[in-house]
């Protein structure tokens, strides 16, 4: 049975399948030679993560940041919260911060500004959804997967309420 709570799709699973390989060819190519940690930002981009890094043929390194800024709502709070941060250091490193959506840009705003403090030799970043829309600050943004209308989003681990995470699409959650 379909869960009502499910709307529109907005990325169909074949589409992700395509454009994750696709970035990660340009990972590959990008980064021929260098010292390449992927920050993965909890719990949203764990799966693109997942299947972002089969398809990236560089050596590289994996690490986790989890940052809080929703809570349960369905927009940002504005308040970001580093709930667990890196366990290595990235000083002198190339790092690609992989997140799933880039929403206001305030997450990722801190994100860029905490770990631009620690040195890295890069830092750059990799998302799979974006909402130009929705952008309350202009970010640099390497690799983007697709770009969404302003609908909030569910599936391929994207959550509402730690729900929905398993979807093999993007869709647009049903609002009330």
């Amino acid at each position: 049975m379909r869960d009502p709570a499910i709307g529109e799709i907005l990325v169909q699973a074949d589409d992700l399948r395509r454009r994750v390989a696709s970035i990660g060819e340009e990972i590959s190519a990008d980064y021929v030679g260098s010292d390449l940690v992927l920050v993965c930002v909890l719990k949203g981009a764990v799966l693109f993560l997942s299947d972002l890094m089969r398809n990236v043929s560089v050596p590289c390194e994996l690490d986790f940041m989890a940052v809080a800024s929703y809570g349960s709502a369905t927009d940002s709070s504005g308040v970001v919260r580093i709930l667990k941060d890196l366990d290595a250091a990235i000083e002198g490193r190339d790092v690609l911060i992989v997140e799933d959506i880039v929403d206001s840009g305030l997450t990722l705003s801190y994100l860029l500004s905490s770990l631009g403090a620690r040195s890295p030799r890069t830092l750059e970043v990799c998302a799979l959804l974006t909402k130009p829309t929705r952008r309350k600050v202009e970010l640099p943004i390497r690799y983007v997967g697709f770009e969404i209308p302003d609908r909030f989003a569910i599936g391929y681990g994207l959550d509402h309420g730690e729900r929905y995470r398993n979807l093999p699409y993007v869709a647009a959650l049903k609002q009330e």
